[in-house]
């Protein structure tokens, strides 16, 4: 109890001295729990404090003393009471007083209520103003700038790249991605997000584009638009955190584009340990035609349930697991004729985790498939530094009387370190990672003695290997095995530099051009930037 005293006594005196009451009432940066545990502390200090004043009128009073100059009697109320209080108690007590003789933690006290009643009338303005808009909005974007060398690459590659006119695939420089948005809210509960990405100035394309509701019963979140499918956490991450340039063979093989028009629901567990997401959707991407027309009616119903069993609070988030299964079941209109009223979406192909004219594995639209089905599972561990991220996909398809059934699959396995100190957070609500921010920024300037002072920004080192087999019985889309190792420097939390070598190697491909296989060597570096 007395180290109590002690602490709290030197807490108030402190105070006291150094900071008036004006000044803490113009302090907008204290906050509702800091306010909160301080009235409690102080609530606690004067409880004692009466005690002990009920304890120094019980003791006796002091011998008299001969009368002393003013000079050198001390204040009556630094005054040792003769009997149990010690000189921390007394100075506690004192302190408590002014020149006046007044209470001063009452005056204490008032002021801190005065600015906690302050406060919770600004928030609670704020949050009516807030509510009374009809409408808010937010503009966000990113920009990334890609270029690509093809340093050496097999006469196979070069027919996978061009069938018709087998050639060297070009090295090039350009837009990635170029997007602008705007999204917010809409009283009472609903949002609404638009996203359109010019990086093909002549063809662009919109991305997320939906609305939806907030707060509701079973649901939770509901959206109404285009948006990404729940399969594969690769695909789910945003681009402006994901680690690699591109993303890995079997996440883009089995979900090309992610986003497809469909209804979908959002929940969280109260502890954020578990996430969910179910919708069904349609299989064409509209996103550069903006509409579904036809009477194939491709669909696929999809979800995912994620969580993070273990998460270390107590770092804020440094070490973790993820884990998650996903599943899609898609109904195909299984006729591959060039005059049917809709493209079959039975069909399978990606890039070599680099862009490229063409895909260079490619099952082609399967004739005769009735259903297919991809199970996808998903583990990540991030301990300080280091992270460890890794997914497996299978899809099935099913093709009835036109032949038998198929498999086709693909795995990856990465992990990135960073030198500098930093960690990967991943967002809780919906099992995906999140943004990076540098310990210290990257800059560059002149000091007051014309020296050159800076920061190195954060630094991470990564390396991935990645696989996907699309043959199996007489589909001969090959299979591709590559290796990739990078570099990420963040300038700061909204801007990096990515640099990527990816060696690729496919094999068992069907014949184009009398090449089953090839290799190549690939080049990439990236400048990025959101906001």
């Amino acid at each position: 109890m007395r180290t109590f005293i002690k602490a709290a006594g030197l807490l108030l005196l402190l105070g006291t001295l150094f900071r008036s009451t004006s000044a803490l009432a113009e302090d907008a940066r204290i906050d509702s729990d800091q306010l909160e545990r301080l009235l409690d502390r102080l609530e606690a200090a004067e409880k004692r404090i009466q005690e002990l004043e009920q304890k120094k009128e019980q003791t006796p009073p002091p011998a008299p003393v001969p009368q002393s100059t003013p000079e050198t009697t001390p204040p009556p109320q630094l005054e040792k009471a003769a009997g149990g209080l010690d000189d921390s108690e007394q100075l506690l007590i004192n302190n408590f007083y002014d020149e006046a003789g007044d209470n001063a933690l009452e005056k204490r006290l008032s002021t801190l209520e005065e600015d906690w009643k302050k406060f919770s009338d600004s928030e609670l303005a704020k949050k009516a103003e807030d509510a009374a808009k009809p409408t808010t909005l937010k503009v966000f974007g990113r920009i990334h700038l890609d270029g690509w060398n093809f340093s050496d690459s097999t006469p196979g590659i070069e027919s996978f790249n061009d069938p018709t006119d087998p050639t060297d695939p070009q090295n090039r420089v350009g837009f990635r991605r170029v997007r602008i948005g705007v999204s917010g809210k809409i009283k009472d509960n609903m949002l609404y997000k638009f996203e359109y990405d010019f990086a093909d100035p002549g063809d662009p394309a919109f991305k997320d584009v939906y609305l939806g509701w907030n707060d509701l019963p079973v649901f939770q979140t509901l959206l109404i638009g285009n948006q990404k499918r729940p399969l594969g956490m690769d695909h789910l991450n945003s681009s402006r955190y994901n680690w690699f340039m591109e993303r890995p063979l079997v996440i883009e093989a089995f979900n090309q584009d992610a986003r497809r028009l469909g209804i979908c629901a959002y929940g969280v567990s109260e502890d954020e340990t578990w996430n969910w997401r179910y919708g069904i959707f349609n299989l064409e991407d509209i996103s550069k035609d903006g509409a579904y027309i036809g009477d194939a009616g491709q669909y696929s119903i999809n979800g995912r349930f994620a969580g993070t069993p273990w998460y270390d609070e107590t770092s804020g988030g440094r070490g973790y697991l993820h884990l998650a299964v996903a599943d899609m079941w898609a109904k195909p209109d299984g006729n591959p004729s060039a005059n049917a009223t809709n493209a079959n979406e039975a069909r399978f192909r990606t890039r070599p985790e680099a862009r490229t004219s063409s895909r260079w594995i490619d099952t082609g639209a399967i004739a005769g498939a009735d259903w297919f089905n991809t199970l996808g599972f998903e583990a990540m561990l991030n301990v300080g530094s280091f992270g460890v991220v890794s997914e497996y996909q299978v899809t099935h398809v099913g093709r009835g009387s036109s032949g038998s059934d198929l498999t086709f699959q693909g795995a990856y396995v990465e992990a990135g370190y960073f030198l500098t100190g930093e960690y990967q957070p991943i967002d809780r609500k919906s099992g995906t990672i999140g943004r990076v921010k540098p310990l210290e920024n990257f800059f560059l300037v002149r000091t007051c003695d014309d020296e050159i002072g800076g920061g190195w920004g954060a630094w991470q080192v990564v390396a991935r290997y990645s696989y996907l087999d699309l043959s199996n019985g007489n589909i001969t889309g090959g299979n591709e095995t590559n290796f990739t190792f990078g570099m990420n420097w963040w300038w700061n939390s909204h801007s990096r530099v990515q640099f990527n070598y990816i060696h690729a190697q496919i094999d068992d491909r069907g014949p184009i051009n009398g090449y089953t296989g090839g290799r190549s060597d690939i080049f990439g570096a990236r400048f990025m930037v959101d906001f």
